[in-house]
């Protein structure tokens, strides 16, 4: 990267909503962008997730893109190996590798009101771009919690998103904190080899089969030859999905048989009553993630593990203490304790028009018009922004709807002509933001009892997508202009007399403090 690079767009990030934006962009006829990676290698979230186990729990099929289908899934749920796999293929097959910028953290972007630009900061050098697309992901910096006596554990402590390799937990005292997506994946996974395994349980999450087998061969020719095929699986993986949506988001009650199979799914493979109550959430299926898994119950049945009903609050030394005073002693601590999904680091490193960062816009919660944009910050999108979050389906779908939405955005831009910006206006934010909140009050994710990661510290949901993704996808068609402020870049002159009346301002205060 050279000092002073400028660039038409700026994309942060290469995992499925980076590498998308990148695709998109260059099928829109747009090739001066570069795509800002802080790691060496594309993946985003499938290349630094690689604990044992880690998959995904969503089809293989449509847990893809449409424009790039992958006939070859081995297995109707895919392994991390295999979805990172699929994105390194993405960035050959549409030429993305030119583009792409790796040991690039982004380290502050700041709007140049004068020139319409961004000025970016990066741990490689400088850049300035008209446009930045923010695709770094909910699930990119995970979430420790401050455990009081923590930093004294004299044995090892890593996220399951940071996974150490080198650590071999063969025959070790181990500690899982947590019972999301990872932990359900982890248990199972190094359970036979640990000498003694202790789930810190605060919340029991509600559990269904995870129907997975390999993708045959007769299947996978059959996709490579007729095409027609892997479009008509995914459309059924779809479409089974979107009618699912309405007991989410209308009819939460209707959600009470999924209930039962999800404690038969327990009742088959935890046969102690005791156990077995203290696996069974007192919230509505739906409230949390619902995770699919049928090696987790199982694991949980072994001799050598211990579950704790309870969330960790101390460490003395070597021995872990949990909230309701039980004690173990432990030589590793894995935390699968979620990610800052409402606090996103990234949003302390975007400064606006008016001098305020993200995060201190998003302080009462995050909003964005249609899941992209935000007020104050012209020409700055997000991929996988507020509200944009599914309970029950793929979010390719909603990144490739977000997709649609950027393409016509810089193609507003061209129709614009000259140095122009669009600045979401805050009504039109506001009012986009109190229809998604009132759909939201009848979900199950607000209603069904729980407290979620979906919530923010305010108590709003503001990471979930309260509809169908047939509507999200509506709803992003295309850009209204209405809905944005049109800013016009001023001259050289224009912007050397403001410089010089800032500069005259400025004198003149300093010599009014001088006389007091």
């Amino acid at each position: 990267m050279t000092e002073h690079e400028h660039v038409r767009v700026a994309v942060i990030g290469s995992g499925f909503g980076g590498l998308g934006a990148a695709v998109r962009l260059r099928r829109e006829g747009v090739t001066d962008f570069v795509v800002l990676e802080r790691a060496g290698s594309v993946g985003g979230t499938w290349r630094d997730n690689s604990y044992p186990g880690c998959a995904c729990d969503v089809p293989s099929h449509l847990y893809s893109f449409s424009f790039a289908p992958n006939p070859d899934w081995p297995r109707t749920f895919s392994g991390q190996e295999h979805i990172r796999a699929y994105l390194e293929h993405v960035a050959d097959v549409f030429r993305l590798r030119p583009h792409l910028r790796f040991d690039s953290e982004v380290k502050m972007m700041t709007w140049d009101a004068d020139r319409l630009r961004w000025d970016i900061e990066t741990s490689s050098g400088r850049l300035s771009a008209d446009v930045v697309v923010s695709a770094t992901g909910p699930l990119s910096d995970p979430k420790t919690p401050d455990i009081p006596g923590l930093d004294s554990f004299p044995g090892k402590v890593f996220h399951s998103a940071r996974w150490d390799h080198d650590y071999d937990l063969r025959g070790k005292r181990v500690a899982m904190v947590g019972t999301g997506a990872s932990a359900i994946q982890i248990v199972p996974a190094i359970q036979p080899e640990v000498a003694e395994l202790t789930l810190f349980q605060r919340t029991p999450p509600w559990v269904m089969p995870r129907v997975d087998r390999p993708i045959t061969g007769f299947e996978r020719r059959l996709h490579q030859q007729l095409p027609f095929t892997t479009q008509a699986r995914r459309g059924l993986l779809w479409g089974i999905r979107e009618l699912q949506v309405q007991a989410f988001t209308k009819r939460p009650n209707e959600l009470g048989l999924v209930e039962k199979l999800a404690k038969s799914n327990m009742a088959r493979a935890i046969k102690d009553p005791a156990l077995r109550a203290k696996l069974t959430p007192d919230y509505r299926i739906g409230c949390k993630r619902i995770l699919l898994s049928s090696a987790y119950y199982p694991a949980l049945a072994r001799p050598n593990v211990d579950l704790v009903a309870s969330g960790l609050s101390e460490v003395r030394g070597s021995t872990l203490v949990a909230a309701d005073g039980s004690e173990a002693e432990v030589d590793a601590i894995i935390f699968g304790t979620g990610f800052h999904v409402t606090d996103m680091p990234i949003a302390d490193r975007v400064v606006g028009a008016d001098g305020r960062t993200l995060a201190e816009a998003w302080k009462g919660g995050m909003e964005a018009l249609r899941g992209a944009s935000a007020a104050g910050f012209p020409n700055w999108m997000t991929i996988i922004g507020p509200n944009t979050g599914l309970g029950n389906s793929s979010m390719i779908l909603m990144i490739e709807s977000q997709l649609n939405y950027l393409a016509d955005f810089v193609r507003q831009l061209d129709v614009l002509g000259g140095r122009a910006a669009l600045d979401a206006r805050p009504s039109a934010v506001h009012a986009w933001n109190q229809r998604v909140q009132e759909r939201m009050k009848r979900t199950v994710w607000n209603t069904g009892g729980c407290t979620s990661w979906y919530l923010d510290a305010n108590g709003r949901n503001t990471t979930i997508w309260p509809g169908t993704t047939t509507e999200f996808r509506r709803a992003t068609r295309r850009v209204d202009l209405a809905e944005y402020e049109v800013l016009r870049a001023k001259d050289a002159e224009a912007i050397k007399e403001d410089k010089q009346g800032r500069q005259g301002k400025g004198d003149k205060q300093d010599k009014e403090e001088v006389n007091a």
